[in-house]
């Protein structure tokens, strides 16, 4: 089961995509928002969440406090699950609209993406090649704000992004299991 871990939609229950997506455990997704509340990047953040699957990460942070969350999520099935999940979150906070759900390809909302972001997440499938990975960096780059914090999920066994191609600094890197997480900023 996949749920908002804190906030106010705390306890409530996410849909997961039947086939297709990874969720972050709860484990991994706890550390990473102690982490991310320590550096004071969730309160009234525009927050990205790429390769959404069911959308828990964004949907988290929206939960504790981020001003607004877009979903980007290609497989039809898992967005319209992501778009369920929005709305559940959306009525806890009390009808909320500041979420949207893109069904679209990564590098192509990026392409199209308007400039501001301060928390992305890119959680790609654990087998989105080293390249691919670096080029969603690189699309992603200009379009972070100056205080900006990137938090990359990969398999352990991953190369480790490449954060200077797209013009980032790591500030964290933790291992949890078969999980590694980056934290990066603007450099």
């Amino acid at each position: 089961m996949t749920r908002i871990i804190a906030g106010a939609a705390r306890g409530i229950r996410l849909d997961v995509p039947g086939a297709g997506t990874r969720p972050t455990s709860d484990r991994v997704r706890e550390s990473v928002f102690g982490a991310l509340e320590s550096m004071d990047a969730i309160d009234s953040a525009r927050v990205l969440d790429l390769y959404a699957g069911s959308g828990a990460l964004g949907l988290e942070a929206w939960s504790r406090g981020a001003a607004s969350v877009e979903l980007v999520e290609r497989s039809r099935p898992a967005a319209m699950v992501a778009g369920r999940n929005a709305t559940a979150v959306a009525k806890a906070l009390g009808g909320a609209t500041a979420s949207k759900v893109h069904q679209s390809a990564v590098r192509a909302f990026l392409a199209r993406a308007s400039a501001g972001y301060d928390l992305v997440f890119t959680d790609p499938p654990y087998d989105l090649d080293d390249a691919a990975m670096t080029s969603d960096l690189v699309a992603l780059s200009p379009l972070l704000s100056a205080d900006a914090v990137v938090v990359i999920e990969r398999a352990r066994r991953s190369t480790a992004p490449d954060l200077d191609a797209a013009g980032l600094a790591l500030l964290r890197h933790k291992e949890y299991g078969d999980t590694a997480v980056w934290w990066a900023e603007p450099v």
